[in-house]
C-alpha cells in the first residue's frame, strides 16, 4: 500500500532512554535504520539545547546514515532562536543531506511542544531567519496552531510549509468535541493550501487517530511521530510498528 502523507519517524524518546546511562543503547542510527529498512519515509530529530533527548552528534551521525538513503528525507526541528541553525548551518558545511528545517516556538526547558506561532507577533524576528535557512537549501515549515486565519500570514514571511500541532485533536479523541476539532485542522489545511504552503502534522498522533485525520484533513504531506511510534515498538518491535502506521496512512 501507498500514501500521499509521508511518515518521518522522531527519534528523540529513542535517545532519551539511551542518555539515562553511558552504554551507547539504545542505538539512535539504528532505531533510524530499522525504520527506515521498514518502509518509514524520512527521519526527524529535535536537539533541544540542554541535550535532553538527541543531542549534536547524533544530528551529525543520523545525516551520515542518510546518505545512504538517498530517497528519504531528514528534517531537523527546533527554536530557530536557540541552537537549531547553528546545527543546520554544520550538518550543510559537513555535505551532509538537510531537507527540511521545522521551526518550534518552544522555551529552553520546556517540557514538550505545546503550541504554535502567532501573527503578526513573531513575523518580522521570524522573517530573517526563514531565509537564513531557505539558504541552506532547506524546506521551512512553522509549527502553527490549526487557526485558518494565520496560514496566509506564515506565508507571506516566507514559510514553505506548516506543521499543525495536533494534541488539541488527540485529545478529543474520545470526547465529544472529536468533531470539531477535526473541523479546525481541516479548516486551517484547506487554508494553507489556499495560500500555496505545502501541509504537514505532528504532536500525539498514533495508531488509533491518524487515519482519521489523514482522511478527512486535506493534502497532508507529511507527519512526523515519534512518542506514540516508540511506545509502539517497545512492544512490536521497529518494523512491525513502521508497517502498522504506513498502514494507517494508507
Amino acid at each position: 500500500m501507498s500514501s500521499p502523507t509521508a511518515l518521518s519517524v522522531n527519534v528523540n524518546k529513542v535517545a532519551l532512554v539511551r542518555n539515562t546511562r553511558h552504554l551507547g543503547i539504545p542505538s539512535v542510527t539504528r532505531a533510524a535504520t530499522l525504520c527506515l529498512e521498514a518502509g518509514a519515509h524520512g527521519i526527524t530529530v529535535h536537539p533541544r539545547p540542554d541535550g535532553r533527548h538527541v543531542r549534536t552528534h547524533d544530528v551529525f551521525e543520523l545525516a551520515e546514515l542518510l546518505q545512504a538513503w538517498p530517497n528519504r528525507e531528514y528534517n531537523i526541528e527546533g527554536n530557530p532562536f536557540h541552537n537549531l541553525l547553528d546545527v543546520a548551518r554544520e550538518v550543510k558545511a559537513r555535505g551532509l543531506p538537510l531537507h527540511q528545517l521545522t521551526f518550534v516556538p518552544d522555551s529552553e526547558g520546556q517540557f514538550t511542544s505545546d503550541h504554535g506561532w502567532t501573527f503578526p507577533a513573531d513575523a518580522e524576528r521570524l522573517r530573517p531567519l526563514i531565509a537564513q535557512a531557505q539558504t541552506l537549501g532547506a524546506r521551512v515549515s512553522l509549527f502553527m496552531d490549526p487557526e485558518p486565519a494565520q496560514m496566509a500570514a506564515a506565508k507571506a514571511v516566507g514559510a514553505d510549509r506548516v506543521e499543525l500541532y495536533t494534541e488539541p485533536y488527540a485529545a478529543a479523541w474520545n470526547t465529544p468535541e472529536r468533531p470539531a476539532q477535526l473541523e479546525r485542522y481541516r479548516a486551517a489545511a484547506q487554508a494553507a493550501l489556499d495560500v500555496g504552503l505545502g501541509v504537514n502534522a505532528g504532536h500525539d498522533l498514533n495508531r488509533d487517530n491518524l487515519a482519521e485525520f489523514v482522511r478527512v484533513v486535506p493534502g497532508v504531506a507529511e507527519v512526523s511521530i515519534g512518542h506514540a511510534l516508540i511506545a509502539d515498538a517497545l512492544e512490536l518491535g521497529y518494523a512491525e510498528t513502521v508497517r502498522a502506521y504506513l498502514a494507517c496512512l494508507a
